[in-house]
């Protein structure tokens, strides 16, 4: 069965043109053009992977995000026009995964819909079984348990904590965990993985400021406590 796409942008060529590539690569896209009539397909549809604009009328990407990850935790690659690092920012710790800026190659954007659903377990590798401390992560069925509590993680979040938990004690720097969740080696990227461990942080530590399990390593990257 075909993955089901969303596609979300006020721009109407914009959404045709990528409804046209998503289709030829064998998607099946539904879409919506501003961010309450998205929320709406979301709910009806439950797609594999929401494509958002960030700017549209009515309802934009960012209160979509902040409205849809409070009820499911589908993989989002932004769309924007905006170039700011902080915009950005704010839409990766809203929960997005990845973002593309405007304009931008269509083939670029076939990538990281590709590379964020494998990231998104649809293609799931071999079961195995993390621990660590009482952290446990199931590569499986995706599943975190912090001291048996579940942990709701988004795929980014996910594969950065699993990279961490196969070798605990290794220093990761930026552009290695970058390799993790994009498979790419981008410098432009780094300030997103400090969102990513700041998001990661707030879902598995009791105290997100003294952090037990995810170290920060000053001047070179993270690392995941041993003991």
């Amino acid at each position: 069965m075909s993955q089901t796409i969303l596609i979300v942008d006020d721009e109407r060529r914009m959404v045709s043109l990528l409804q046209s590539y998503l289709m030829q690569e064998g998607y099946r896209v539904v879409t919506a053009y501003n961010g309450r009539e998205a929320l709406e397909v979301a709910d009806k549809e439950n797609p594999d992977l929401v494509v958002l604009d960030i700017m549209m009328p009515e309802m934009n990407g960012y209160d979509f995000m902040h409205a849809h990850r409070s009820e499911k935790d589908t993989p989002i690659i932004m769309l924007t026009a905006k170039v700011e690092d902080d915009d950005k920012i704010v839409g990766l710790e809203l929960g997005a995964d990845d973002y593309v800026t405007k304009p931008f190659k269509p083939r670029e954007l076939m990538a990281r819909v590709r590379n964020v659903l494998r990231r998104a377990g649809k293609n799931k590798p071999a079961g195995e079984t993390l621990k660590v401390l009482d952290l446990s992560l199931d590569r499986e069925t995706r599943e975190v348990l912090v001291s048996g509590r579940s942990a709701d993680l988004t795929p980014s979040e996910f594969d950065l904590l699993a990279a961490l938990m196969s070798t605990p004690g290794k220093v990761f720097s930026r552009l290695d965990l970058l390799d993790v969740i994009q498979g790419v080696r981008y410098e432009g990227y780094e300030r997103t993985i400090d969102t990513h461990i700041k998001n990661l942080r707030a879902k598995i530590e009791s105290d997100p400021r003294k952090p037990k399990y995810v170290e920060t390593v000053y001047g070179v990257g993270y690392r995941l406590r041993k003991q």
